[in-house]
């Protein structure tokens, strides 16, 4: 069984960026999908990317895309995100996952692993 932790959440100004890493304290990737999932106060978990094992597959959401950067480098067991052009509606935790082998990688229910989060604040 892995486990995740995630690091790099800080406060940013916006239009700022910020990496997120997240790591796996023990344990190895199964050659499945890692995600970044996010929630805000008082809102529902959002997708926010996703990476198939390879890191030829990438997936966004639609609030993100254009703006951040999913990658993997499984030698090391970690996953990244990297965030551009950050806005105060990127304010969240941020949590990674260990997801599914194949389908399914947009929803957060498929994932069987996850991290405590990282807090990311981007005031305006």
């Amino acid at each position: 069984q892995v486990q995740l932790v995630e690091s790099g959440g800080v406060l940013v100004q916006a239009g700022g960026s910020l990496r997120l890493s997240c790591a796996a304290s023990r344990g190895t990737f199964r050659r499945y999908y890692m995600g970044w999932f996010r929630q805000a106060p008082g809102k529902e978990r959002e997708f926010v990317a996703a990476i198939s094992w390879s890191g030829g597959s990438t997936y966004y959401g639609d609030s993100v895309k254009g703006r951040f950067t999913i990658s993997r480098d499984n030698a090391k067991n970690t996953v990244y995100l990297q965030m551009n052009s950050l806005k105060p509606d990127d304010t969240a935790i941020y949590s990674c996952a260990e997801g599914p082998r194949t389908t399914g990688w947009g929803t957060w229910r498929e994932y069987d692993y996850w991290g405590q989060g990282t807090q990311v604040t981007v005031s305006s």
